[in-house]
């Protein structure tokens, strides 16, 4: 029998980002999202935004990491999906600090995977909501 060392409620990984304006620059240039609300205040504001915001995909890219992280292994995670409640506004100077925290939320036993549900915070609120994975979970030694 094969075995792993997690339970439900386990928190098996957590971290925390600082994004900077610097890092919604280089997000863009990576992935091709140019659009305003990203790096211009006064565009933010007039379509009703507090201020530039993260992007979406960016926010919920730094909220998986630290499950793989975990894993060792980014193809033991078979499903991610997240619902975006809240931006992330990224201040001028300094930066917004974005917290993950990764809980085991359901096993199951006999396929050897589990549910490992994220809180995403940024400023006392979470920004992601439904944020569930799907995992492989990584084994223990066999037992006979």
């Amino acid at each position: 029998m094969i075995v792993h060392p997690y339970g439900v409620g386990d928190v098996v990984a957590q971290a925390t980002y600082e994004l900077t304006r610097d890092s919604l620059v280089r997000y863009a240039g990576a992935s091709g999202d140019f659009n305003d609300i990203h790096y211009r205040d006064d565009v933010a504001e007039r379509v009703g935004l507090p201020g530039v915001i993260a992007q979406g995909m960016l926010t919920m890219g730094i909220s998986i990491q630290p499950v793989v992280d975990w894993l060792g292994d980014p193809a033991k995670v078979t499903d991610y999906q997240v619902r975006f409640t809240r931006p992330v506004v990224v201040p001028a100077e300094g930066a917004a600090i974005v917290e993950v925290v990764a809980t085991i939320k359901e096993i199951d036993e006999a396929a050897g995977t589990a549910r490992v549900d994220l809180t995403t915070t940024f400023d006392s609120a979470t920004v992601l909501g439904k944020a569930q994975v799907r995992v492989v979970l990584p084994v223990g030694p066999s037992l006979s």
